[in-house]
């Protein structure tokens, strides 16, 4: 008999409420453990934890928390930079999109085709593939 696994967990950098609300309802479709990070700190601490995200959302446009700064801090660190990093931005900011590829960011999407693929996303990086 197979142990019951602990859900992957995803960290969501996000500030609109309403964007928190759809990947909320996604991610308990498809059996993550979703955490919404406000701040920098408590963000890199949970990347490190114990039970390690597999994945991480970042609103780019999402100030408070220096997003671009932070991709860069995660893919500089040794036992961080194996986590997925997935942006999303408005489908105009191409400068802020090339930035958050350089920092390090894995995908870069825009918000619209952010939505409407995160199904997808999420169940790829559910434990139930």
């Amino acid at each position: 008999m197979m142990q019951k696994q602990e859900p992957n967990r995803v960290l969501a950098a996000v500030s609109d409420l309403f964007f928190s609300v759809k990947l909320t309802e996604a991610a308990k479709r498809a059996g993550l453990a979703l955490e919404f990070v406000k701040e920098p700190k408590e963000l890199l601490e949970k990347a490190v934890s114990a039970q390690k995200p597999s994945l991480i959302i970042f609103d780019l446009n999402f100030e408070a928390l220096q997003p671009l700064k932070l991709i860069g801090k995660l893919k500089g660190k040794a036992e961080t930079k194996g986590i997925s990093l997935i942006g999303y931005l408005s489908h105009v900011q191409a400068e802020l999109k090339q930035q958050a590829q350089e920092a390090g960011c894995d995908m870069v999407l825009a918000r619209s085709a952010f939505s409407q693929n995160l199904p997808l996303i999420f169940k790829r990086h559910s434990s139930i593939i």
